[in-house]
């Protein structure tokens, strides 16, 4: 897989890629990952790629020659699956479009900053506009690094055991049930009696009705 990022703060993705999970992803030759500073793109003045709205208003748009001169240069030397845009409005980011995008070849994750982009960019070359919860972010930077975590993870080969993606939350639309390790009993707090067995099949129905019991009390939306 190969992931393009533009962004006008490329300082702020560096350390995801250079650390535990990401790092090893990208040194085993699992993922790409290409950080594209978007004011090596522009023409004017002081690198500038944002200016006032037309009609008035407050915040600052990132302007769309810059970013159309940058994804136009990607595209010149492949085909893209996706290019994707980080906005606050954009569809909430889940655990079945991480599935998704981990299929996937070659991604362009496009940051949002100021108050976001000529909207002739989101008409004519976005996508998939994605969104990682109802709040609103300085920028798109620490949102694409968040997606780049999610879907990377879920390539074959980057966890150390494969089935541990399997099994986390929101994979079967349930919680993850609770989860233990040694010592089996610390200042008598003790670890489920099943658990110690060795019963794999009593173990897995105990598993999947506590993650039930968790969805019902914590996320009972997941079961709709």
């Amino acid at each position: 897989m190969r992931i393009d990022i533009i962004t006008v703060l490329p300082e702020l993705l560096k350390s995801p890629f250079e650390a535990s999970i990401l790092k090893r992803a990208v040194e085993k030759g699992m993922v790409e990952i290409f950080i594209h500073n978007l004011r090596e793109y522009t023409d004017l003045s002081y690198k500038q790629v944002d200016d006032y709205q037309y009609g008035g208003g407050a915040g600052m748009v990132m302007m769309i020659g810059p970013i159309d001169k940058c994804i136009s240069a990607l595209k010149s030397d492949r085909d893209y699956d996706e290019i994707i845009y980080m906005t606050p409005d954009g569809k909430t980011f889940n655990q079945g479009a991480a599935n998704e995008l981990s299929l996937k070849k070659n991604l362009i994750i496009l940051c949002g900053h100021y108050k976001g982009v000529d909207q002739r960019v989101r008409d004519h070359f976005i996508t998939r506009e994605i969104s990682v919860g109802d709040f609103v972010l300085s920028g798109g930077e620490l949102a694409a690094a968040v997606v780049c975590d999610a879907v990377i993870r879920l390539i074959p080969g980057v966890l150390g055991n494969e089935t541990s993606a399997l099994t986390d939350s929101f994979q079967d639309n349930l919680l993850a049930p609770p989860i233990y390790t040694r010592p089996a009993d610390y200042k008598g707090w003790k670890v489920p009696e099943i658990l110690l067995g060795g019963n794999f099949a009593k173990i897995d129905k105990w598993r999947e009705s506590q993650a039930m019991e968790r969805t019902e009390k914590l996320r009972p939306d997941l079961l709709k």
